[in-house]
């Protein structure tokens, strides 16, 4: 099962917004989520005629909301089909009518908005009011509640955002991405000496990694609420990443080599933001990111680009 989820942009993902706008196609796409089928087995479980099917799988296709592929069958060539994204969601915000006026544009994104995710127990997510879903088991990160995360949580693997790309509504020149956020390591209870080395990427691009000293709960958290335990994690730090035409810096640290030119931005509609430990890191020692309601700085996860 895929764990990607598609952001439709309204105005550039018509196709995409045709394919889904059907009740037939709706109930292929939820048939193939978790399985691959032909076209022929799709027919017989919804009780429609193949001819129907097939219509609508060439819609699904030229909209690429699946996969296919053709293999020998005992009766000819069959189309098996799957679905490609878990999910969708449709991102509604306006451009910056003073864009052009303005040095910063800033776009904040609430941390359980994530589009696509690997995670490893121990993890887990919740909002303000209660813990969503079940504890430690990865795939209650495909829960809806996650778009009220305040705070999430996991040993090994990543999450990653879709941020709409601004840069590409001004003619003027970028100089600064950054990315403003509130993290800590992450271990059972807390721990002020739990190093964890949490890497960024942009754009696919490894930015670099930046050490945690440890999961804070000496003492509550300014905004995390009073039902969340003490003996969990309570604040992080915040974190300022940033990469300029110079390199990649946290709160000023060169961290990379890694530019701007480097991330090609100018070819993509979206600046995608991965955070997470990797396998082979030195310090494997999880990671908390903490949003709005939740932590010493009650902000979702801030994405800016800054322009000359």
């Amino acid at each position: 099962m895929s764990n990607d989820i598609f952001v439709i942009d309204p105005v550039n993902d018509q196709v995409k917004i045709e394919g889904l706008a059907s009740n037939i196609r709706i109930e292929i796409l939820k048939l193939i989520q978790t399985s691959s089928l032909n076209v022929g087995a799709i027919a017989e479980i919804m009780g429609v005629a193949q001819s129907t099917i097939a219509t609508n799988i060439m819609i699904l296709e030229r909209a690429d909301l699946i996969s296919t592929e053709k293999v020998k069958g005992r009766k000819g060539t069959q189309k098996i089909c799957k679905a490609k994204y878990s999910g969708f969601m449709i991102d509604m915000r306006s451009e910056s009518q003073n864009m052009e006026i303005s040095n910063e544009v800033e776009v904040a994104m609430p941390v359980g908005l994530y589009t696509k995710y690997e995670v490893f127990a121990p993890c887990g997510l919740c909002s303000t009011e209660s813990i969503i879903g079940y504890l430690d088991v990865p795939d209650q990160f495909l829960d809806p509640g996650r778009i009220k995360a305040g705070l999430i949580w996991f040993e090994q693997g990543y999450v990653e955002y879709k941020f709409p790309n601004n840069m590409l509504h001004t003619k003027r020149p970028l100089t600064t991405l950054e990315l403003s956020t509130e993290l800590s390591s992450e271990i059972p209870g807390t721990s002020k000496e739990w190093p964890s080395d949490i890497t960024l990427w942009i754009n696919g691009r490894r930015i670099g990694v930046w050490t945690s000293p440890g999961d804070y709960g000496d003492r509550r958290g300014k905004f995390t609420p009073n039902w969340w335990k003490l003996e969990g994690s309570q604040y992080g730090l915040l974190k300022h990443w940033r990469i300029t035409n110079q390199g990649s810096y946290v709160d000023g640290v060169k961290v990379s080599n890694v530019t701007l030119e480097d991330l090609h931005l100018a070819s993509h509609h979206s600046i995608t933001v991965r955070l997470g430990v990797e396998q082979n890191a030195t310090h494997i020692g999880g990671i908390n990111i903490f949003g709005r309601g939740f932590g010493n700085y009650d902000q979702d996860m801030i994405l800016r680009l800054m322009f000359d």
